[in-house]
C-alpha cells in the first residue's frame, strides 16, 4: 500500500486517535504510523514502512503469536512487551483492519496518566451531582433563615437580641460563601463559548505584587480561543493566586500550539498554557489528591480552587496536569481549539 495515498474515512478516523497507532498489511509489516506512533519509535513513517512489528517490541514469539490470532478476526490485548530500543514497557492492542492490522501502542506510564484523568474526570462529575442537589436542598432554606434573621433584626428592641440576630446574618452569609463557591464545581447551565484573547486576558489577570516578577513567552500566532470567558478567567485566577500564596518570587506564563498532545474527542489542534513558579512544592502525599474539593495544603484556604480549575477546564474539553519538586511548580492546561458552532461540551 503506497505511504503517499489519500487514507479514507475510516484509516483518517484511526490515524486521529489520542494513542500511538500503527497500521500492518497482512505479513505483520507497517505500512503507516501516526505521528504519535513515529514520536515513540523515533523515526519517520517512511523510514518505518517495511519493517515488522517484532523489528521493535519483544518477544517476538508473543508478537507472532498475537499476530496470527488477529490474522483469525479476534482483538487482542496484551501487556507483556517492552521496547527493543528503550526497554520501556507497552501494552499492545491489535484488531484486524480491511486492509491488514490496527495496533495500538500504549507506554505504561501514559495508560497510568490517562487512568488517572479518567478518575478525575469520574471525580468531578460526582461532585457535580452533589453540588446540583445542593443547590436545591440548602439555598433555599437558607435564604429563609436569613430573611428571618433581618427581620427579627429590624423588629428587636433588646439590644441583645439585635447583636444575636445580626451575629446570626454574619454566619448565614458566610455559609452562603462557601456553599456559592462549592457551587461553582456543578454543572453549568450558562456555558456558552466565544472568541477570547488569551493573552489579553492573562495580563488583565495577572496584577503582580511588590517583590514578585512575572515572565511571559507568548506564542503571537495563537488565534482567538473559543471559551467561556468567565469561567476560564475564574480558573487562571485561581491558578494565578496559587501561585501567590505558595510564596512565589518567580512566576512565568507561556502559551504555545501542541501538536502532540491529543484530547479525547477532539481531533484538532490544542493550545496549551503552562503556569512555572518557585514557591513552595506541594507536599507528594498531596498531589494525587489535589484537585478533589476540600483538599489543600494551606493552613487557611477552601481546598475548592483546584478543583474548580479542574471543572473549568473540563467544562472546555481539554485537562489539567501537575508537576512539583523543590522550587518549581508547574501546572499545564490543555484546551482544544474550536471552531464557532463546533460541540464543546
Amino acid at each position: 500500500m503506497p505511504l503517499n495515498r489519500l487514507f479514507d474515512q475510516r484509516e483518517i478516523a484511526i490515524s486521529s486517535l489520542p494513542l500511538p497507532m500503527l497500521l500492518l498489511d497482512g505479513e505483520g509489516k507497517i505500512t503507516h504510523a501516526n505521528i504519535l506512533a513515529e514520536e515513540q519509535l523515533g523515526t519517520s513513517v517512511r523510514k518505518l514502512a517495511g519493517r515488522h512489528l517484532s523489528d521493535f517490541f519483544e518477544p517476538s514469539s508473543e508478537v507472532n503469536a498475537m499476530l496470527e490470532r488477529v490474522s483469525q478476526g479476534e482483538t487482542v490485548t496484551d501487556d507483556a512487551f517492552s521496547s527493543r530500543f528503550t526497554h520501556a514497557p507497552y501494552s499492545l492492542h491489535l484488531g484486524p483492519h480491511e486492509r491488514g492490522t490496527v495496533v495500538l501502542m500504549v507506554p505504561e506510564g501514559n495508560r497510568a496518566e490517562v487512568e488517572k484523568q479518567a478518575k478525575r474526570q469520574e471525580m468531578a462529575e460526582a461532585v457535580a451531582r452533589i453540588a446540583l442537589e445542593m443547590a436545591h436542598e440548602v439555598k433555599n432554606p437558607l435564604a429563609s433563615l436569613r430573611g428571618a434573621g433581618q427581620w427579627l433584626s429590624e423588629q428587636a428592641s433588646d439590644k441583645d437580641v439585635v447583636e444575636i440576630s445580626v451575629h446570626m446574618l454574619s454566619e448565614v452569609d458566610r455559609i452562603r460563601d462557601r456553599i456559592d463557591t462549592f457551587l461553582q464545581l456543578g454543572p453549568r447551565a450558562d456555558i456558552t463559548m466565544e472568541p477570547v484573547n488569551i493573552h489579553a486576558l492573562l495580563d488583565d489577570v495577572c496584577r503582580v505584587p511588590e517583590g514578585v516578577q512575572l515572565q511571559r513567552a507568548y506564542d503571537p500566532s495563537l488565534p482567538m480561543l473559543l471559551a467561556h470567558e468567565a469561567r476560564l478567567r475564574q480558573a487562571i485566577e485561581n491558578l494565578w493566586s496559587n501561585a501567590l500564596e505558595a510564596g512565589s518570587t518567580l512566576i512565568d506564563w507561556q502559551t504555545r500550539m501542541a501538536p502532540m498532545v491529543a484530547l479525547p474527542g477532539h481531533q484538532g489542534a490544542v493550545v496549551e498554557l503552562k503556569i512555572t513558579s518557585n514557591g513552595t512544592p506541594i507536599p507528594k502525599s498531596l498531589m494525587d489528591h489535589l484537585f478533589q474539593p476540600f483538599v489543600t495544603g494551606k493552613e487557611r484556604g477552601s481546598g475548592l480552587g483546584l478543583a474548580i480549575v479542574q471543572r473549568v477546564i473540563q467544562e472546555h474539553g481539554g485537562r489539567v496536569k501537575l508537576s512539583s519538586e523543590a522550587g518549581r511548580t508547574i501546572f499545564v492546561l490543555h484546551l482544544p481549539l474550536k471552531h464557532s458552532g463546533e460541540e464543546t461540551i
